[in-house]
C-alpha cells in the first residue's frame, strides 16, 4: 500500500534520527528521503518542526503498540491449551519481533531522546510499561502458574529485560553475544520460564 507524504516524512526522519543522530539530521535530509524537494520547505506542510516530526513518530509507535497488545491478549487466550514451554518460546519470539519492529525508535531513545523529556515519559507510559504489565499479566494468567508465589511485576521485568538486552546487545555488537543465536536464546528463554511452574505454591 502506497504511504502517504506524512507517512513517508515520519518513516524516513526516524531512519535517519536512528542513523545519525537527531541533530546531524537536517530538514532537508528529510524532505530529500521522503521523495520531497529538500529545501524547499514540503516537510512543513505536515509538521510545524523537525522535533514535530520525532513527536508525531512517538505517538504513532504508542498508537500501534495499544493495538498490538489488544491483539496479542486475544490471540494468547486461544493459546491455552498448547504446551507451557510452547507458549513461552512464542511469547519470547513475540518479543524479538516487536524489538525488531521498533529498532529504529529504540536507537533514537538511546542516543537522543534525554534530550526531550516530555517523549520519555511518553515512551515509558506509552509502551515500556504497557509491555511489562502484559508480560505479567499474561504469566499470572498461565495455568501452570496459577498457584505459583512470585512477583510478577518483578519477573515480568527480568524475562522482558533479557529480550531487550539481547536485542540491544546484538544490535550494537552486530552479533549476538556468545554467538547465540535467536532459536537458542528463545528456548534458553522458555526454560527459564518452565522453571517458574516449580517453585513453591503460594499457601493456602
Amino acid at each position: 500500500m502506497q504511504r502517504s507524504t506524512r507517512e513517508r516524512i515520519v518513516s524516513e526522519a526516524l531512519r535517519l534520527f536512528a542513523e545519525r543522530g537527531y541533530a546531524a539530521t537536517s530538514v532537508a535530509e528529510i524532505e530529500a528521503a521522503s521523495g520531497l524537494s529538500p529545501g524547499a520547505g514540503g516537510l512543513y506542510r505536515h509538521f510545524r518542526s523537525k522535533e514535530g516530526v520525532l513527536t508525531a513518530a512517538v505517538r504513532e509507535h504508542i498508537t500501534r503498540t495499544s493495538q498490538q497488545i489488544s491483539a496479542t491478549v486475544q490471540h494468547a487466550a486461544g493459546l491455552q491449551d498448547r504446551p507451557l514451554a510452547e507458549r513461552l518460546r512464542l511469547a519470547a519470539a513475540v518479543g524479538l519481533a516487536k524489538m525488531r519492529e521498533e529498532a529504529d525508535l529504540t536507537r533514537v531513545l538511546f542516543r537522543d531522546l534525554d534530550k526531550f523529556p516530555n517523549l520519555i515519559a511518553e515512551m515509558r507510559e506509552g509502551i515500556v510499561n504497557p509491555l511489562y504489565d502484559m508480560i505479567s499479566k499474561w504469566l499470572a494468567a498461565q495455568p501452570e502458574m496459577a498457584d505459583v508465589d512470585a512477583d510478577w511485576d518483578a519477573v515480568a521485568l527480568a524475562l522482558g529485560g533479557s529480550v531487550v538486552n539481547y536485542w540491544l546487545a546484538s544490535d550494537a555488537l552486530h552479533e549476538p553475544p556468545q554467538r547465540v543465536d535467536e532459536e537458542r536464546f528463545i528456548d534458553g528463554w522458555a526454560t527459564l520460564g518452565m522453571g517458574l511452574a516449580t517453585r513453591p505454591v503460594r499457601a493456602v
